[in-house]
């Protein structure tokens, strides 16, 4: 192919996307060594806690190629998932209801994101014949969020998050490396500005400072990478936050350009956008098994789950029905559940 037929191509590779259901297709370079240097600074600092999997294939994640041979370019997507378009604080402090951050609320997107991407791939070979790639979503050792960035989907911001100045940061991102030698996109600038709205609101103060987040005091951390007791300092904090945290996205300006998906996948399932907590803490273990099926909460385990919950009850405002969940699980098989319960039930004695 010449140079030509490449930019032609890349124009086809960006529309083929669009029409499969991602709202922007770019294109980067494999050149991370900038960000990898940063990864190496902050697992230095242990900042990753127990995801000892961010410490592995580092080369890898530095040198994509090395993590799939031949790759000279990543095609990266986005697919935006939220189901509102707005913004408040008010479902966190409703401290009844159990709140799960926004994208975990419907079904898992994993496999919808690499499916809409093993489709580009065919598009692509259709034109150009046989060619080298592999999709990736988040499962694999990829900096994706500095690819996006590379490649100008948005910019890494203070709350490490990737944010778009159109659209905010509410979608997800996903992957294609290949050996075709497509012509680049410019990376995206910086557009924080002297805004710290999202280090300010962060309940477990866990941002070292702009972009560096502290992930052992993240609530994303605690209830769903940590499978051990949360540290007492930070169950008070965690709220009603049973399934990560949205707090430093919520209060983002930019996300008042939020669009809403049209992804019948990311609909909440089981009311998780809007339930009691006591509802979701008499969950059986089957119950809790049958209900997160095709879900990202499924990977906590029940165990977990409930550790989570109990510490919301805790910090619920006391009601008899609190208490009364609480205490039908006092003397439950497991000592992680078990001290979490405890724990919450002193905290409606004071």
């Amino acid at each position: 192919m010449t140079a030509l037929n490449f930019s032609l191509l890349a124009n086809d590779i960006k529309r083929w996307g669009r029409e499969l259901g991602f709202q922007q297709v770019a294109i980067a370079d494999v050149d991370l060594d900038a960000h990898a240097d940063h990864l190496e600074s902050w697992l230095e600092k242990n900042y990753h806690g127990d995801m000892q999997y961010m410490a592995q294939n580092r080369d890898k994640r530095r040198h994509p190629a090395r993590l799939h041979p031949g790759t000279l370019r990543v095609i990266c997507v986005r697919m935006d998932y939220a189901t509102d378009t707005g913004n408040s604080l008010d479902p966190i402090n409703d401290s009844g209801k159990a709140y799960v951050a926004r994208y975990a609320r419907g079904r898992d997107y994993h496999r919808l994101i690499r499916k809409r991407l093993q489709s580009l791939a065919s598009k692509i070979e259709k034109a150009t014949g046989a060619f080298g790639y592999r999709a990736f979503v988040d499962t694999a050792p990829v900096l994706e969020r500095a690819l996006a960035e590379k490649s100008g989907l948005g910019w890494i911001g203070k709350n490490t998050m990737l944010i778009n100045k159109r659209v905010g940061s509410w979608f997800f991102l996903g992957e294609l490396f290949t050996d075709l030698p497509l012509p680049v996109d410019q990376p995206a600038t910086d557009h924080c500005g002297s805004c710290t709205a999202c280090m300010d609101i962060c309940p477990t103060n866990a941002f070292v400072g702009p972009n560096v987040l502290d992930a052992t005091k993240c609530i994303s951390y605690l209830t769903i990478e940590l499978r051990s007791a949360i540290p007492e300092n930070l169950r008070k904090p965690m709220g009603n936050r049973i399934f990560g945290c949205d707090d430093c996205q919520l209060v983002c300006p930019w996300n008042k350009f939020t669009e809403k998906t049209q992804e019948a996948d990311f609909t909440p399932r089981h009311r998780l956008d809007d339930v009691e907590l006591q509802e979701l803490f008499a969950w059986t273990e089957q119950e809790f098994l049958d209900n997160t099926e095709g879900s990202p909460i499924r990977r906590i385990g029940y165990e977990c789950w409930l550790r989570n919950i109990a510490v919301a009850l805790g910090n619920a405002r006391r009601t008899e029905k609190v208490v009364a969940a609480l205490q039908r699980k006092v003397d439950h098989p497991s000592a992680l559940v078990r001290e979490h319960v405890q724990w919450a039930l002193d905290q409606h004695r004071h």
